[in-house]
């Protein structure tokens, strides 16, 4: 049976120290090793929190399982605010490009239920309404229904 550890990280900024290291520890692994392997793999997330599982085998072999930061975390993170609107209606609390939007839906891709990357870019703008996040300095409700209107082939 395998023991785990389940950790929540700066993205590429794990250190030996707490809480990895006396939680690895005690396993018998190179703690350093998996550090530098935790850090590899969530470098792509630095300045957010991200979910990390270290599994343990009997023969000592480690399996690091990195999770996704939320959509809005990486929304939040692309216009480099702490926290969305409180008013989305009415306030904007930063801007995104499509290409960002569309970054964000790759990163999100095994977590979001749209099948096509357009479908996926449509749930991460969906995020973007709720949170006060404007695309392009537009209001992404009406992105959203140009985007379905040219899909469907009907204007406005």
């Amino acid at each position: 049976m395998a023991d785990q550890v389940s950790v929540l990280v700066e993205g590429g900024k794990a250190t030996p120290g707490n809480p990895l290291g006396p939680a690895l520890g005690p396993l018998g692994v190179n703690v350093v090793q998996v550090v530098q392997q935790i850090n590899e793999k969530t470098k792509a997330f630095a300045g957010m929190k991200v979910p990390v599982v270290v599994k343990v085998a009997s023969d000592k072999s480690v399996t690091v399982e990195v999770g996704r930061p939320g959509t809005a975390a990486l929304l939040l993170a692309e216009i480099k605010k702490e926290k969305g609107s409180g008013k989305a209606k009415t306030e904007s609390v930063g801007d995104v490009t499509l290409e960002q939007i569309s970054r964000v839906a790759t990163m999100k891709e095994a977590d979001l239920f749209g099948a096509s990357a357009w479908e996926r870019e449509n749930q991460v703008l969906g995020t973007c309404v709720s949170m006060g996040i404007t695309v392009g300095g537009r209001d992404p409700r009406e992105l959203l229904k140009e985007r379905r209107a040219a899909r469907s082939g009907t204007s406005g």
